[in-house]
């Protein structure tokens, strides 16, 4: 059974730019991660400001959150989704936290942005294991990074979004290896990269945000394939943040800025044919990860060649769409057709 979530992110809907948002909780008031099925339905939620999630093999939810009361500096926490209780929780320790990711069942990396902006693994103890510099500006915190995943070869892939660039680092030496621009129609067009993908192919998938297309470049930073609105003929792209491939070969796009019946969730060929949408919820999201398609579930999507890591992403999203299964710890493998989709998502407004 798949399911949904959503979190809102720290951006009004509708706006022309993401803020630094670091020192006004106010605005997260509203925020909540919801879990929803095929059928709509809302399957389980919680009251929280979360940047970026995952379930865990056990069912529980694994939750980057943004700054609360009880987290001034945001922060990592895993939810019993029965009780929701937190297991595990770790306080983060500059203005906020961005990323978590499950490495195994004791370590977690994460994205810490502020004066000195980091990737760091923690363990449950909430020790510091290894750190990692992100080279990247630093007069606007909450526009560091989003989206800071772990490449097959250990590696670690950064979306910079005011820098306009997409980073490949070594963890151990924290040495940028690749990078890979995205301000190639100038920077007026505000492609900033919000999450990078690499793909099975070698490629690199970027939602470009405000600039409203997705990118795939090849090894060298060439774009091989784009999208936009003027592509598919019709205004859907509105603040693309979040991306995902599929197995079919499709793209599945979000709608951050979208509100009311708008069309929040989408999904593209590879000719640039919408066959595919959602409208539900109030907002739009910021990331997602479709695990479940016509009631079969997925496997990897989205992730590209990631390693397999615990647990299904939740992914960071103002209203993304995701899918899980109710098994998180199951792998799955069936192809990806237009129809129903699953899905979590990450940093919505409900």
């Amino acid at each position: 059974m798949g399911s949904e979530m959503c979190i809102r992110d720290s951006a009004e809907s509708g706006g022309s730019s993401l803020p630094d948002l670091s020192g006004d909780e106010s605005l997260f008031a509203e925020f909540e991660v919801l879990i929803v099925g095929e059928d709509g339905k809302v399957k389980w939620r919680v009251d929280l400001p979360a940047s970026d999630g995952w379930v865990l093999p056990n069912g529980n939810v694994l939750l980057a959150l943004y700054k609360t009361k009880g987290f001034p500096n945001g922060g990592v926490v895993e939810i019993d989704r029965k009780t929701k209780k937190f297991l595990f929780q770790y306080k983060g320790g500059q203005r906020e936290v961005s990323t978590v990711v499950p490495l195994d069942s004791d370590r977690f990396l994460v994205a810490e942005l502020g004066p000195e902006p980091r990737a760091i693994v923690i363990n449950r103890k909430g020790e510091i294991l290894e750190t990692t510099p992100l080279a990247c500006q630093k007069k606007n915190a909450h526009m560091q990074t989003r989206m800071l995943r772990v490449l097959p070869n250990g590696n670690y892939i950064a979306p910079h979004l005011l820098d306009f660039a997409v980073k490949e680092y070594e963890p151990k030496t924290g040495r940028v290896l690749k990078t890979f621009p995205t301000d190639d129609r100038g920077r007026d067009k505000r492609d900033w990269p919000f999450t990078a993908i690499r793909l099975k192919n070698g490629n690199t998938l970027i939602g470009c945000t405000n600039g409203n297309r997705i990118i795939e470049i090849d090894g060298t930073g060439k774009i091989v394939w784009s999208v936009n609105n003027e592509d598919i003929g019709e205004k859907l792209f509105d603040d693309a943040c979040g991306v995902q491939r599929l197995p079919n070969g499709n793209t599945v796009v979000t709608s951050y800025h979208a509100k009311g019946d708008s069309v929040k969730l989408f999904e593209v060929t590879r000719d640039k044919k919408v066959v595919w949408r959602y409208s539900g919820m109030k907002a739009g999201f910021h990331h997602f990860q479709i695990l479940t398609t016509n009631g079969k579930p997925l496997a990897d999507c989205g992730r590209g060649d990631e390693p397999q890591l615990v647990g299904h992403q939740l992914h960071h999203v103002s209203c993304t769409k995701w899918a899980a299964s109710d098994d998180p710890s199951q792998v799955f493998q069936d192809g990806c057709d237009p129809g129903h989709r699953d899905a979590v998502a990450t940093d919505k407004q409900c």
